[in-house]
């Protein structure tokens, strides 16, 4: 990456909540104005490598952005009703846009993004997006949940917002304190991952952390009656007094029994305990938040780790796990017990969270478990959970500090074949096609991920299979259930074990056809040049191969044998007829090698396929099922009676 580049991304990740919240104010649509803001990022890459950074990128970035707001109200219909905003809102120089205040942009796209028409967590990923900047995969660690689902979310949220006009105006009376929840909780979690980055080579991101604040105390003042709000401020501004003292001289992290106490910050700490009075003087019961703020501040009480009242510290977890009875809270909980009870009633507490889907990717279950497990001598099962939690974080900081954690304790590896090491050979041998790698290889690295690729072979047995299976696939489809249990017998077979799926049932599946669909309407998408060639060679194939969307979708430029008119896709043939043969050597336009149909751009460095999923020729991946599901049904709407769109599936002719 160039300087240009780096530049680039750390201005987005500075400037966009500001780019995004100014634009949105001129054309009152916050999808319209994360896609101008993208429009000037993406000129900013094109530019900058050739002309150099300019002297205030942001204000080139807010300046290109508002160039094309304007273009394209002018397009609009509404065009005079506009001009006196235009007027306006040009009139302003970039660096004018009010900040501090009930008036900021940044907040009231904060309370847009929080609106009631938005389901819970439609807010909080929209949130994230637009005003933290943050990227699917870090909201998806956030939210410990899936990128596909986060896309989503983000998605209808817009959607929403748009339908329903939404204002860009701050709320008041009623309608403030309906969002006011919402909003604290999107603030807390804008500041969780500025103080613990999810991803990247520095443990924290301090422009979000003070970012947090800085919209914190200004709810707070905002709404100066409500508790909750000055107990988060009091919660980060103690969390954040520690920051300075959280990595040692060459940039490690500490523990927190570890710290020098004398660097954390004093001015912050006071500044939390006014906090905390404030909340406490608005009245009523303490919230989640004031119970965190109230765990923080026994800790910045103490003088030394020694000192720490973990007693009250336990008490209070247990009053949060009544009023947020949330997974990771409950892990906290179970931090406490343990040092207050002992490790082993920690442990317990521990194991009965490990079957949460939740908690399935989650680093802190296995590296909270490995340091209970250290404290009870059980070393060599210490260092594997601590290798399991370096594998699952995405951060280089904790990584690095787990994986150090793992070499200090005594642990004899084992001396016979792991569970990763098997699998790796497993998948490499020469008989399995491309399709079957990856199919067998989803099953695999989530088995390694929930279980540890340092774990035995031997010790691979059906109850913690059929725990994997419960936490990962317990809700999927019977079809997802059945093939990775497949896969788990196949490789269970070949290691010569016990039959690891043994405790896993073949589930029904469900077998509802659809009909295809009507050949008048395939007529019309033949003959319809303006679409583009790849999804018309796609959707002809599909048709005329009677292959499975997915089964077309997996094909190789090298797998494909044009004047036969055939190709082999994991275990079966394709054939198509002529129409394709017509369509398909231009899509192939000279290629050797790489997935026959391509995404439509370069994937992100977060998000880099495996080589057998990337053209070497060009950069770009493999296109996706659902991207090439929801093309087919964008262009089959206007045919669908129903007006949802037809399915791939129903192209096989």
């Amino acid at each position: 990456m160039t300087d240009a580049h780096r530049t680039v991304d750390a201005v987005w990740k500075l400037e966009s909540a500001r780019i995004i919240a100014g634009l949105t104010r001129m054309v009152h649509d916050v999808g319209a104005a994360e896609e101008l803001a993208q429009d000037a990022l993406v000129a900013a890459l094109e530019q900058w490598p050739g002309t150099g950074v300019p002297d205030n990128p942001g204000a080139w970035l807010m300046a290109i952005a508002k160039r094309r707001a304007v273009d394209r109200i002018r397009r609009s219909r509404s065009l005079e009703r506009k001009h006196e905003q235009i007027a306006h809102d040009m009139g302003r120089g970039p660096g004018d846009d009010p900040v501090g205040g009930p008036g900021d942009d940044v907040l009231r796209l904060l309370f847009v993004t929080c609106h009631p028409a938005l389901s819970g967590e439609e807010r909080v990923a929209l949130t994230l997006r637009l005003v933290a900047g943050l990227t699917t995969e870090e909201i998806a660690r956030a939210f410990l949940t899936g990128e596909a689902r986060i896309s989503q979310r983000v998605a209808a949220a817009k959607r929403t917002l748009a339908e329903q006009g939404v204002g860009f105006d701050l709320p008041e009376g009623a309608d403030l304190a309906e969002r006011l929840s919402s909003v604290l909780g999107v603030v807390y979690l804008v500041f969780n991952e500025g103080y613990a980055a999810t991803s990247g080579e520095g443990l924290m991101r301090p422009g979000l952390c003070l970012e947090a604040l800085r919209l914190g105390r200004t709810l707070a003042e905002l709404v100066p009656d409500e508790a909750e709000a000055h107990g988060l401020v009091a919660l980060m501004e103690l969390q954040q007094s520690r920051a300075g003292a959280r990595t040692g001289p060459s940039g490690e992290l500490l523990r927190l029994d570890e710290q020098n106490r004398g660097r954390w910050d004093q001015l912050l700490i006071r500044r939390g305990f006014a906090a905390m009075l404030r909340a406490r003087d608005a009245g009523g019961p303490p919230g989640p938040y004031m119970l965190q703020a109230a765990i923080a501040v026994c800790h910045a009480r103490a003088a030394t780790a020694e000192a720490t009242d973990w007693g009250r510290i336990a008490t209070l977890y247990d009053l949060l796990v009544d009023r947020l009875p949330t997974p990771v809270v409950r892990l906290n909980r179970a931090v406490a017990v343990g040092r207050v009870h002992g490790p082993s009633e920690g442990l317990a507490l521990v194991d009965a969270l490990a079957d949460d889907p939740a908690l399935r990717d989650y680093h802190l279950l296995p590296g909270v478990r490995g340091d209970l497990l250290v404290r009870l001598g059980r070393h060599a099962e210490a260092g594997r959970e601590f290798r399991r939690a370096a594998a699952l974080t995405g951060n280089a900081v904790e990584r690095a500090f787990l994986l150090r954690r793992a070499e200090g304790v005594a642990d004899p590896r084992a001396a016979g074949p792991t569970l990763g090491g098997a699998a790796r050979d497993f998948l490499g041998r020469g008989e399995l096609d491309a399709a079957t790698v990856r199919s067998y290889g989803q099953t695999l690295r989530r088995l390694c991920r929930s279980l540890g690729e340092d774990l035995p072979l031997a010790d691979l047995d059906a109850g913690g299979v059929a725990r994997v299976f419960a936490a990962a696939w317990g809700e999927g489809a019977p079809r997802t259930w059945n093939r990775h249990r497949s896969a788990v017998r196949s490789f269970g077979s070949w290691a010569g074990l016990d039959d690891p799926a043994a405790g896993l049932e073949r589930r029904a599946e469900a077998r509802t056809g659809s009909p295809p669909v009507d050949p008048a309407h395939l007529a019309r998408l033949w003959e319809d040049e303006g679409r583009a060639l790849r999804e018309r060679v796609l959707w002809l194939l599909v048709h005329e191969s009677g292959a499975g969307p997915g089964a077309v979708l997996a094909l190789n430029v090298e797998d494909l044998d044009l004047e036969d008119r055939r190709a082999r896709s994991g275990g079966s043939r394709v054939r198509w007829r002529s129409g394709t043969a017509r369509l398909l050597p231009l899509l192939v336009a000279g290629r050797e090698r790489g997935p026959l149909f391509l995404a439509d751009r370069r994937p992100g460095p977060a998000r880099r396929p495996g080589e057998a999923d990337l053209c070497p020729e060009t950069g770009r991946g493999r296109l996706s099922y659902p991207r090439a599901e929801y093309l087919f049904k964008q262009a089959t709407r206007a045919l669908d009676p129903a007006g949802e769109g037809y399915t791939l599936r129903r192209l096989r002719g």
